[in-house]
């Protein structure tokens, strides 16, 4: 007889049982995300374990389970920090979807209340497996409406304007282990992003469809690419910074690396400090009724001194017209 999966309900139960007693109930975090069945639960906690190295209390923040139920997920599915999995050799960058739990700025905090996670990836460096960069795409889109969408809580939006409260997301995860994400807002726009990993850089895109009555313009999208969690990026600065638009690049501390981002049909790069973070941010032609528009980006790693030779490099792998070259 075949056998079926573990309801979540019912591996809490087994988790609380095993816990030790007298332990008092801990309220959810307002934004935690509760994994949805055991499979879930396992991916979740291998992500945040293995790769994003979150302690208890991180990921509690992060799945709105108690400590006692992390501690007795982990133990249950044999997850801890030695027995990650083994990547192959040669296998392309790691992207991953981003948990949520750990704010991923290191300042301005205030300007990124409640972060919601369907919009942020994790792209792993290629020198260090514990570093990352944490792309928020988009963080925000603008139209002639007005702020559209925002990926956090900071300024109201056409939608908390009018209490209205858009459904949670995940990104949908593909066995080559690129990802996506379609959202449709209340007014009938629809837009969505796909993450490409290669072996030397992520390829991504945005889209947008129009399905209001009207045409839209002033399509500014906010592209945020979060450094926090790539060791020797972390400088509360603009100085170690190059911004060439499209390109928006950050220097390591030792000055033998770079982070690299860059969106075709460029509206201006920048970075704010105190995140910190770089910032290529597009804008999508206008869009008539019925009308789909695209923006191709790039995340890329470097190791050398002459960055705008570097830049150079990457114009010839046609990323802007989303060719599949990926060097």
């Amino acid at each position: 007889m075949k056998s079926r999966p573990i309801p979540l309900t019912w591996l809490v139960v087994l988790l609380l049982a095993a816990a030790p007693a007298g332990l008092a109930a801990e309220p959810a975090p307002a934004n935690a995300r509760k994994p949805v069945n055991e499979a879930e639960l396992r991916y979740w906690l291998g992500n945040m374990v293995w790769y994003h190295h979150f302690q208890t209390p991180e990921i509690c923040q992060a799945t709105g389970l108690t400590a006692a139920e992390v501690e007795a997920a982990l133990k249950k599915l044999h997850i801890t920090q030695d027995n990650k999995p083994k990547r192959p050799a040669h296998a392309p960058l790691l992207v991953l979807p981003y948990p949520g739990g750990r704010h991923a700025r290191i300042g301005f905090l205030d300007g990124a209340v409640r972060p919601q996670r369907e919009t942020k990836v994790s792209v792993f460096t290629p020198w260090d497996e514990s570093s990352y960069v944490v792309v928020d795409l988009p963080e925000a889109l603008w139209s002639n409406l007005g702020l559209t969408y925002l990926a956090h809580t900071h300024v109201p939006t056409i939608w908390t304007r009018q209490k209205v409260e858009l459904e949670p997301l995940e990104w949908n995860r593909r066995a080559d282990g690129s990802l996506d994400i379609k959202r449709r807002l209340p007014n009938g726009i629809a837009f969505g992003a796909r993450v490409v990993p290669g072996r030397r850089a992520v390829r991504m895109e945005m889209w947008l469809s129009n399905g209001t009555r009207a045409t839209l313009t002033d399509l500014r999208v906010q592209m945020c690419v979060l450094l926090k969690g790539a060791a020797g990026f972390g400088q509360q600065t603009n100085d170690n910074k190059v911004f060439s638009a499209p390109y928006a690049a950050c220097r390591s501390a030792d000055g033998k690396r770079w982070v690299i981002s860059a969106w075709d049909h460029n509206h201006r790069t920048w970075g704010n400090a105190l995140c910190p973070c770089l910032h290529s941010d597009p804008k999508f032609p206008d869009c008539a009724p019925g009308q789909t528009r695209r923006l191709h980006g790039w995340l890329s790693f470097y190791e050398g001194k002459d960055i705008r030779a570097e830049f150079r490099r990457i114009d010839k792998t046609g990323w802007r017209a989303g060719r599949k070259d990926r060097r």
